[in-house]
């Protein structure tokens, strides 16, 4: 019998790992238990992914070319999308992912990637393969066996679960999909907005994300703080006031995201990616990208091993992951912590982001994901400028504006605690 692959989950990561699989002839069956619904998501995408992946920019909704930061006490940064050389890649692409998602499963499918419309109930892995067991949304059972596993299914990841690995640290993200006006959308025509601050975000941030008729408002909240999502979503739209003045509300969503990578990624005959093996980016949360790239390499290294898939092999898919992309996640994770930490260092960090340098090498990185070298003249005027700010905003802190939006004393004390 020639090998065969499952993967469980079929949305940007499992998709692009079944993609790849089929370029190599490997027989790949995708179990997916949501074909319909969108997956929650901000919806950012670099134009990396165009490229590296071959995607038409049909899937873009806006191509956003410029970012507004507004720190806790209202200072606004607007930073332009551009890196070091100019090029027409300047942008931050975004998407909706019940459009990504479908043409990315669509195009597995046509390379020969067979689709189950269900959900994982049971996983057996063991010397001689994996038996994997299913319940489609009818009601039907059923079961497959394959070689290998690709656990593609997210941040609670029932793979995962199924392989007696322990659950991640999650945050939370909730956002709406607001429907505005034409007029009211042209003020984020080319624009995203980033809100730091204890009413809107304690630890991580929110955001205010063009798509193609509407805008997708959210905010993040870390494991300490998820169970106040909904009054900081709340917050957030009475920080954003008239800016959304007569929109209409079209869909609420939530979905967790994984704090910290896993210390594995493979095992016998199974692997982890995207989500489901903890890899989403510090200081943004961004995920799209790095489950298309896990998916993508995690397939590669199963094409090399498929004859012997064990732990031992497969982990070289780990292995070159943390070679390639270590230091910029070890990096964006002490950003987090240092630019997140408290209301100070966010306003720290919104004036840092006023430096060109800072800008550049940012989307240097961003845009063509490997950590950009940053001269030593430009690393001495990046410090200069972070230590005059510190100064600046630990002697004489500013008034969070969330003094100026009437907040209750219950709500005060609840922004008071998560500090």
């Amino acid at each position: 019998m020639a090998p065969r692959v499952l993967i469980v989950g079929a949305s940007v990561g499992g998709a692009t790992a079944a993609i790849t699989l089929r370029s190599f002839g490997i027989e790949t069956i995708m179990l997916e238990k949501e074909l319909s619904k969108a997956k929650p998501c901000g919806g950012a995408v670099p134009p990396a992914a165009f490229r590296e992946f071959d995607l038409p920019t049909s899937l873009i909704d806006r191509k956003v070319k410029q970012c507004l930061i507004v720190s806790p006490s209202g200072q606004e940064t607007r930073v332009p999308v551009a890196g070091t050389i100019p090029s027409d890649d300047d942008y931050v692409a975004m998407v909706r992912r019940e459009v990504f998602d479908s043409f990315l499963r669509q195009r597995a499918q046509e390379r020969g990637a067979d689709l189950i419309h269900a959900q994982l109930t049971g996983l057996r892995v063991d010397r001689r393969g994996v038996v994997a067991t299913y319940r489609t949304p009818s009601g039907h059972e059923g079961s497959v066996w394959a070689d290998v596993v690709i656990g593609a299914d997210g941040a609670y990841s029932p793979t995962a679960k199924f392989l007696g690995l322990p659950h991640l640290p999650r945050a939370v993200a909730i956002q709406e999909r607001i429907k505005l006006s034409p007029d009211k959308m042209a003020r984020w025509e080319e624009t995203a907005d980033l809100y730091l601050g204890y009413e809107v975000s304690p630890d991580l941030y929110a955001w205010a994300f063009p798509k193609r008729d509407h805008i997708a408002v959210g905010i993040g909240a870390g494991p300490r703080h998820s169970t106040a999502a909904k009054q900081l979503l709340t917050n957030l739209k009475r920080r954003l006031g008239d800016a959304l003045a007569g929109g209409q509300t079209i869909l609420r969503e939530a979905h967790a995201l994984p704090m910290e990578p896993r210390p594995h990624m493979a095992f016998d005959r199974a692997m982890l990616i995207g989500d489901a093996a903890g890899l989403v980016v510090h200081t943004s949360g961004e995920g799209i990208y790095w489950a298309m790239k896990s998916g993508q390499m995690a397939a590669q290294t199963l094409a090399e091993y498929l004859d012997a898939p064990s732990a031992a092999n497969l982990r070289h898919y780990e292995r070159r992951w943390w070679k390639q992309y270590g230091t910029m996640y070890r990096f964006l994770r002490f950003l987090q912590m240092w630019g997140y930490g408290n209301e100070r260092q966010m306003e720290v960090f919104t004036e840092m982001c006023r430096n060109y340098d800072v800008q550049r090498l940012t989307f240097d990185s961003y845009m063509h994901k490997q950590m950009a070298p940053a001269p030593w003249l430009a690393q001495l005027r990046m410090t200069a400028e972070i230590i005059a700010s510190e100064v600046r905003n630990y002697l004489r802190p500013r008034t969070p504006i969330r003094e100026q939006l009437g907040l209750t004393v219950v709500e005060k004390e609840r922004m008071v605690a998560a500090d």
